[in-house]
């Protein structure tokens, strides 16, 4: 009979290795993921209306987390009734994060968009974390999540800092905090989900597959049409298999070990990771200011990254 190998197991062999594969890196790995959203929609059909295009990826991603989650159907038909209200209340949640942050973007622009909504999604985790859990958040973690906004903050916003400043309507600010609420919740009810013992691939399957239903009718209502081209598949396929389907795989093993707060700081790389695609891919350029911002952001990144510092043993 081969042996069993338990979390428990391999922490004992090497916990350093344990904690980074198991927390920080796929979830990183999914703000990799995450980051290609940007580049992937800009070869979209000119006629796709932008909520539709995540609505879309949210659509089929979900349905594939549910079919190949590992005990999705079982958590949906066989929980009480109060994990199926906590199951409905992160699909709400899902639902909301395309439905409000495409029209942030529309109406405040992308760069400012992009930095209310992941930078609020880290303060916004936080604060529930401590309301429900009554788990403060500790001061590496201040620390690390702080650089992070401010890099992801003067990264976004560099060239309107060396330029001339767009317009921002209060409606985007107030649908970017909508979006990054949205984030911060459903990614603290995976957690807890996750941490009474339900597997990852279940609660994001059924959460995913939940909230894609709940957008499907946005995605009739603004026309397909552009689905039938080939650009528009594309980049539906696109956004299903990578920045939901495999991105929240690799997000949901991560929370298996790393507390919401701190994974939605890590998922500050995802403009990073935008950037640079801009710049390699679409031909975009940066300032200098934006290039220090990301450096910035690395940094507190490799804060929270890096494995905590044992104390030392009391001596007898």
């Amino acid at each position: 009979m081969p042996e069993h190998t338990t979390p428990t197991s391999v922490n004992r062999k090497n916990p350093t290795l344990s904690r980074l594969t198991g927390g920080p890196l796929p979830i990183l790995g999914a703000a990799v993921l995450w980051g290609t959203t940007g580049t992937a929609s800009s070869f979209a059909p000119d006629g796709a209306h932008p909520a539709a295009i995540g609505s879309a990826g949210l659509v089929l991603g979900g349905i594939l987390l549910f079919l190949t989650g590992r005990g999705s159907f079982a958590l949906l038909t066989r929980s009480d009734g109060r994990t199926r209200a906590i199951l409905l209340l992160g699909a709400i949640a899902v639902a909301g994060y395309p439905l409000s942050f495409y029209p942030a973007v529309a109406h405040a622009g992308v760069a400012v968009g992009t930095v209310i909504t992941l930078g609020s999604a880290p303060v916004f985790a936080g604060l529930l974390a401590w309301r429900l859990e009554r788990a403060r958040p500790d001061r590496r973690w201040t620390v690390a999540t702080v650089a992070a906004v401010i890099g992801c903050a003067v990264l976004v916003l560099g060239p309107d800092l060396v330029g001339s400043p767009t317009s921002v309507r209060a409606s985007g600010v107030l649908l970017a905090l909508a979006a990054g609420f949205s984030y911060a919740l459903y990614t603290i009810i995976a957690e807890r989900l996750i941490r009474r013992g339900h597997t990852s691939g279940a609660v994001m399957g059924t959460m995913f597959a939940g909230g894609g239903v709940l957008v499907l009718p946005v995605v009739v209502a603004t026309g397909t049409a552009w689905l039938a081209t080939v650009e528009g598949a594309l980049v539906a396929l696109h956004l299903a298999l990578f920045t939901v389907f495999l991105a929240y795989r690799l997000f949901g093993h991560g929370l298996r070990h790393t507390s919401a707060a701190t994974a939605t700081t890590l998922s500050l790389a995802e403009p990073a990771v935008a950037a640079v695609l801009g710049v390699a891919l679409v031909g975009e350029r940066l300032p200098w200011v934006s290039w220090s911002g990301l450096v910035v952001l690395a940094l507190g990144l490799a804060v929270l990254k890096a494995p905590s510092p044992r104390k030392p043993r009391a001596r007898r």
